[in-house]
């Protein structure tokens, strides 16, 4: 056997998962290596399926894990870098960085720990309580714990938004207008997680807001103003055509736009995040409440990253090519 060296960097796009999110993180994938630059990248989809992890193409050639290799007639490929567009385990949680960190290949999101803490919407409200950010009252229920219905009304009010404390795409979310609508809703988020997080409801508008911060720029994305059809922002609204308006740069005043790029720049340099993150915040009273962090956000042509990009005036093969450069460099 040979092994292919060639000048042309070998990047691994990774994709699907075991996570409800997983047919959303194909969609994703699969953009993303069409916009990676073929003339700088050697792309190869890498479609995850529990254990198995095989090139998405006719013949389904397997990766190797015990070193991340892959093997195509009698060629040897052994991968640069890697790009995670798992949304979900085993990417946004830190398990894949975890394995990548382990093999010393450079990949495009944040660090294992970072990955995980983020990852718990709770523990990621906890190491940015200290910053002074504005954030919705929130209650963290263990399957184990045995909470009444007037006990979580009682924390943090009703109407109440009732979601799994890990996890993505609004999968399992509620939002409970009464007490009698309660337990359905902790059934349906128990079924995503062990734990469950329940949320003050704060009515306002939502945005969102991309960050990137390479060792040379910090890119700032204009801020997206999300108007769901739905009760709120749900799976239905993120991903089916025409369920929400996602207008950039968002109908707010200048100074809460400044304030949320001020937020979204604190947060990721407090967390030491890396790559393409989005913050979400809703604003009441013109002040930014801060929602979730992702640090792994949809990249199907019709996501709010994507969106944010061209209102910028980047494209994403270009943003693509900085964010791989910045760890390869």
């Amino acid at each position: 056997m040979k092994i292919n060296f060639k000048m042309k960097k070998n990047i691994a796009v990774l994709f699907g998962g075991n996570s409800s999110e997983s047919e959303i993180s194909v969609k994703s994938g699969k953009q993303v290596s069409n916009w990676l630059d073929k003339e700088l990248f050697n792309v190869y989809p890498v479609l995850v399926k529990g254990n198995k992890w095989t090139l998405n193409n006719e013949n389904g050639e397997e990766i190797n894990k015990t070193d991340f290799s892959l093997t195509i007639g009698c060629t040897i490929i052994k991968f640069d870098y890697a790009y995670i567009i798992i949304h979900g385990t085993p990417g946004e949680n830190g398990l894949m960085p975890g394995y990548f960190e382990m093999l010393g290949i450079p990949h495009s999101t944040c660090s294992t720990l970072i990955s995980s803490l983020t990852f718990d919407k709770h523990f990621c409200k906890l190491a940015l309580k200290e910053t002074g950010i504005l954030m919705a009252k929130s209650l963290l229920v263990r399957r184990n714990k045995k909470i009444t219905s007037e006990e979580i009304v009682k924390a943090v009010g009703l109407p109440c938004f009732i979601k799994p404390n890990n996890g993505g795409s609004s999968c399992g979310t509620s939002k409970v207008k009464t007490t009698e609508e309660i337990p359905a809703a902790l059934e349906l988020a128990f079924k995503e997680d062990s734990e469950v997080i329940i949320e003050e409801f704060i009515k306002g508008t939502e945005v969102s807001n991309g960050v990137v911060i390479t060792n040379n720029k910090t890119f700032l994305f204009p801020v997206t103003e999300i108007v769901p059809k739905n009760e709120f922002f749900d799976y239905e609204a993120k991903y089916t055509p025409g369920m929400s308006e996602e207008i950039t740069p968002a109908r707010i005043p200048e100074n809460v736009r400044d304030e949320c790029y001020r937020l979204s720049k604190l947060v990721y340099e407090t967390l030491g995040c890396k790559g393409i993150v989005r913050v979400d915040y809703i604003i009441r009273d013109n002040k930014p409440y801060f929602l979730e962090l992702n640090t792994i956000p949809g990249m199907s042509e019709a996501s709010i990253i994507p969106q944010q990009a061209k209102a910028y005036g980047i494209s994403m093969t270009e943003l693509l090519t900085l964010v791989i450069n910045d760890n390869l460099l």
